[in-house]
């Protein structure tokens, strides 16, 4: 009995410092990474999407939009305890060394894994959203990698630009930052914010507004609209802004989406403006939180994806943003598999995937035909192609 009374006290003691832990921490946790002047997309405080808030939205199986994370599903995620397919423990690679620079008109992508892609042309070498790290999370604790990187750490040939898209650890992991700076010192470029988070690691970084532009060699990256959200502790919530990007070049643009939903879709049309896209990087990944579910309101599946690259008239895609880390329910596989039919059903012409490490040439940039429409592709989208995958 007394041993039952112990446990249960200090059963109790745990609830509390639980309960205050939630109400207390959460307060140490929010910082102020920017101050400005309020515009159509920052209230004086946080960044919001201005075509909308749905980054929080409920899944189709739990209905109502949701405010902040749901515990319930975050926890059954944690454990494994919620129905999702299997993944494999480790996918074996065999990484191909990419050249040290490509010169000229020449273009080459090597996908490093997730959003990381290396962009060789024009004598500049490109790096999208860099993580090396073995989890995607703070303390080392978040879902482990499955694929190794495409591109071994020290067979990086020298980095000039870096772009980071937002704040999330799987997109901004300041250990592989702070490695790249103190090797080759790239200009990093981001949006809004992010330049405060990025400085913790002792890097500088230039953070730019929603269409706002530097100068890169013989042309300029523009920070351009998605959409999004950002955080690095849940209470510091949308504090730093989140971007996609056009690096406008000699010979087509190349487009980097960062991580994204759907949201008006016009930002593609926004990025397409500024020029022809000759290589678009568009997640395909992390798109499904309950069984069905084709896109979540933060993240696209390879149907909207089809969307956007069909709205930027590209001429070559990568779908990236997958099989790398376990981020959602999906299988493995999915996302290329579906993204195969999509292409086929839309009549996409140069949009797949790339094999991790893989240096692949970027062909030159040529007008596209026009792809099937979204609403007339409808009805063969939804066919057990495309629905029956896990």
């Amino acid at each position: 009995m007394r041993i039952l009374r112990f446990f249960g006290a200090a059963l109790l003691w745990i609830v509390v410092a639980v309960c205050l832990a939630v109400t207390i921490v959460p307060r140490f946790l929010d910082a102020v990474y920017y101050r400005g002047a309020a515009s159509a997309h920052f209230d004086g405080a946080r960044f919001f999407n201005p075509d909308g808030e749905d980054t929080f939205a409920g899944t189709p199986t739990q209905g109502k939009r949701s405010e902040g994370p749901n515990p319930g599903l975050i926890a059954r995620f944690i454990t494994g305890n919620d129905g999702r397919p299997a993944w494999p423990d480790h996918v074996p690679l065999h990484a191909v060394q990419p050249p040290p620079r490509v010169n000229g008109r020449d273009m080459i992508a090597t996908w490093v894994g997730h959003a990381t892609v290396l962009v060789q042309t024009q004598g500049l070498n490109i790096l999208t959203d860099p993580i090396w790290a073995e989890t995607a999370g703070p303390l080392g604790i978040g879902p482990k990698r499955v694929t190794p990187p495409g591109i071994a750490f020290d067979k990086l040939p020298k980095i000039d630009i870096v772009l980071v898209s937002h704040d999330h650890y799987d997109h901004m992991d300041l250990v592989t930052l702070k490695k790249l700076w103190d090797r080759d010192h790239p200009k990093i470029v981001t949006s809004l914010g992010n330049d405060s988070v990025i400085a913790q690691a002792g890097v500088p970084a230039t953070a730019l507004d929603w269409g706002g532009s530097v100068k890169v060699g013989p042309g300029a990256v523009i920070v351009t609209r998605n959409h999004h959200w950002g955080s690095r502790w849940f209470a510091d919530r949308n504090r730093a802004l989140w971007s996609s990007f056009v690096v406008k070049l000699p010979g087509g643009n190349i487009f980097f989406a960062g991580d994204t939903g759907a949201g008006d879709y016009k930002w593609a049309d926004e990025a397409a403006a500024y020029g022809p896209v000759r290589l678009a990087l568009i997640p395909i990944g992390a798109f499904r939180f309950s069984a069905g579910q084709m896109a979540a309101g933060s993240h696209i599946g390879p149907m909207d994806a089809g969307e956007i690259y069909a709205r930027l008239h590209a001429a070559t895609g990568i779908g990236v943003h997958w099989g790398t880390f376990r981020l959602s329910y999906e299988a493995h596989d999915t996302p290329p598999r579906m993204l195969r039919e999509v292409v086929k059903c839309r009549g996409l012409h140069g949009f797949g995937t790339v094999y991790p490490g893989r240096p692949v040439r970027i062909a030159p940039y040529t007008p596209q035909p026009a792809a099937v429409p979204a609403w007339t592709a409808a009805a063969c989208l939804d066919s057990p192609a495309i629905r029956t995958l896990p």
